[in-house]
């Protein structure tokens, strides 16, 4: 199947072959839809975002160099970087004030306060995750949004299962000390 990926990928590179483009999209969208609506939690808005995904990704194509990472190692960094993009977006502060203010019309103030700090620690983790390698976020994202198992992130980043493992075990310690220190 990689030949066959290979191939697509030549031919959008050389001359834009929009049916070899079609197929690419179609291998991946569900994947990457996915991804992208673990990331946002909102449908409309992972459609949106998985879009532009595949957008970007047709645009700068001819970047890819399939000797440095694989064709959905390089997806899903481009897909990481645009939902990073989109939290930091002007759009995204708009509608999480918006969304927090109809949550307090709609429910107590109690239950909208708890599930306002849980967000905001979704929020903390999320950005201390950022800081990690490409590599280790995925693993993270997997196992903790996905709820994949480390069978299935090493099938799916195509690296051994002991190094999920030991990179898994690895970000929760440096998650957890990077939280404590950013409490105090």
């Amino acid at each position: 199947m990689f030949d066959l990926e290979r191939r697509w990928i030549r031919r959008v590179q050389q001359d834009g072959h929009e049916e070899s483009a079609n197929k690419l999209v179609n291998k991946f969208y569900k994947e990457i839809f996915s991804y992208t609506y673990k990331q946002v939690f909102d449908q409309q808005l992972a459609l949106d975002l998985t879009q532009e995904i595949f957008i970007r990704a047709l645009k700068s194509i001819s970047h890819f160099d399939g000797h440095k990472a694989s064709f959905r190692t390089w997806l899903y960094q481009i897909a990481s970087h645009h939902c990073t993009d989109y939290f930091r977006s002007k759009a995204f502060l708009v509608r999480k004030y918006t969304d927090f203010v109809e949550d307090i019309e709609l429910e107590g103030e109690d239950v909208v306060m708890q599930q306002f700090m849980q967000r905001e620690q979704l929020k903390q983790i999320k950005q201390v995750l950022a800081t990690f390698e490409e590599q280790e976020q995925q693993i993270m994202l997997g196992k903790l949004l996905e709820d994949m198992t480390f069978l299935e992130i090493a099938e799916k980043l195509q690296i051994p299962l002991s190094t999920v493992k030991t990179k898994y075990y690895k970000s929760v310690k440096k998650l957890k000390l990077e939280l404590e220190v950013n409490a105090r």
